[in-house]
């Protein structure tokens, strides 16, 4: 019974563990200090908009065996549009990813440090930091194997001890399950929330996932048969990660007003309120976020780059290898030499925030083609959710995009 549970268990967790990463952490965080429960509904959106988006991405990916970037290409027939969508999703996804992938290391390395100290070595005439080496080999060692049976195991571990953690650090406080309810359900805006609230749904929503996740999904299965699985695999997984990002919510909600801006710091003013355990879970949680982040970022950069440049999608290929390992490096000197190149991240957001509404529009336009999908094409109610959620990722993509140039 359990072996067929986890013979069933496809992509799904990894596109938990993709989400789930130390920003959204952090952001999940500064969501509980500073407003409580009154922004879990924000999340109850994510969980609803990520479901229905994965879905469509992962049926396109077990229907037609290939990847979203090999249907972008193969699909848009007009060359000026074609080259333009691929080379904002090279842009977003690849340089976007290369930028983001120190913080996902440096977020694991902080779990790292609460728990076992600051690992940096000084005697060389600089700080170099020992914990984003050690994340970067396991990933590395992780990526360069190429199997997906292997990866999907590892992350689907890490997963199962990262919401443990969580969920445990969350229990520990004692919350109130009636005003977790009213949070969850009954949208409120409190003063100066918006920007918070875009935070949430846009770190959950994110566009990367929608590559990764059709091109796991035919790696995994190959009959449309398994459809089933496809769809209760996505459903499972986003749902549990999306109660692993309320539970950060509601640990952050526990803690009196004071200083915490991430994660570590949370872990820290746990300690006096309720001991060691929740400090321990935390950093544990903290550091698991990071290092699934820290595999699945370049694994998503070398599909997408593989399907727009026509490179094909195996693991242990050369130039697939290259993409990955590119990514992995910059994070890894970046994380351990404490370098932050803000343009290169104020691009990456800029980049994303113009992809995520095109990508979200061309994906639900794809989902209606029966000469793709045939009698597996997008319902009615699909097509409703999907035009809602398309609404809203232009709308967060329009407020990323203003944030960037602090017009907002």
């Amino acid at each position: 019974m359990i072996k067929n549970i986890f013979k069933n268990i496809g992509p799904g967790p990894l596109i938990a563990a993709a989400f789930i990463g130390p920003g959204t952490v952090t952001l999940c965080t500064l969501a509980g200090v500073n407003f409580g429960y009154a922004l879990l509904w924000a999340m109850s959106l994510s969980i609803i908009a990520t479901i229905v988006l994965q879905e469509m991405s992962s049926r396109l990916g077990v229907v037609t065996q290939k990847g979203l970037s090999e249907i972008l290409k193969t699909e848009i027939k007009n060359p000026l549009l074609k080259s333009t969508i691929i080379i904002l999703v090279l842009s977003a996804i690849v340089v976007g990813n290369a930028a983001y992938e120190a913080g996902n290391i440096s977020g694991g390395a902080l779990g790292m440090e609460t728990l076992f100290g600051s690992g940096v070595m000084s005697d060389l005439g600089f700080e170099l930091k020992l914990w984003p080496l050690i994340i970067g080999a396991i990933a590395f060692f992780l990526l360069y194997m190429g199997s997906y049976k292997m990866l999907e195991r590892v992350l689907i571990a890490l997963v199962i001890l990262m919401s443990l953690a969580f969920l445990i650090t969350a229990i520990v406080t004692k919350p109130n399950l009636v005003e977790i309810l009213k949070g969850a359900l009954i949208p409120r805006i409190p003063e100066q929330s918006i920007l918070t609230i875009i935070g949430l749904i846009g770190t959950t929503v994110v566009p990367y996932n929608l590559f990764l996740h059709a091109s796991l999904a035919k790696t995994k299965w190959t009959s449309k048969a398994d459809l089933k699985y496809a769809r209760k695999d996505t459903v499972i997984a986003v749902i549990l990660g999306g109660i692993v990002s309320m539970c950060v919510i509601v640990s952050a909600s526990s803690v009196p007003f004071q200083d915490v801006n991430n994660a570590s710091d949370l872990a820290l003013a746990l300690k006096p309120l309720f001991g060691d355990y929740a400090t321990y879970f935390l950093s544990i949680g903290l550091f698991s976020a990071g290092i699934t982040s820290a595999i699945t970022a370049p694994l998503a950069a070398a599909f997408v780059a593989s399907g727009c440049l026509g490179w094909g999608s195996d693991l242990k290929a050369k130039r697939f290898r290259m993409v990955w390992i590119f990514i992995l490096l910059l994070g890894v000197v970046f994380s351990s030499l404490g370098f932050k190149s803000i343009e290169i991240i104020k691009f990456a957001q800029v980049a994303n925030g113009l992809l995520l509404p095109i990508i979200a529009g061309t994906l639900i336009w794809i989902m209606n083609k029966s000469s793709i999908l045939g009698d597996y094409k997008n319902s009615k109610l699909q097509n409703v959710f999907g035009l809602l959620i398309l609404a809203v990722t232009i709308f967060l993509g329009g407020k990323t995009i203003l944030s960037v140039f602090n017009v907002i």
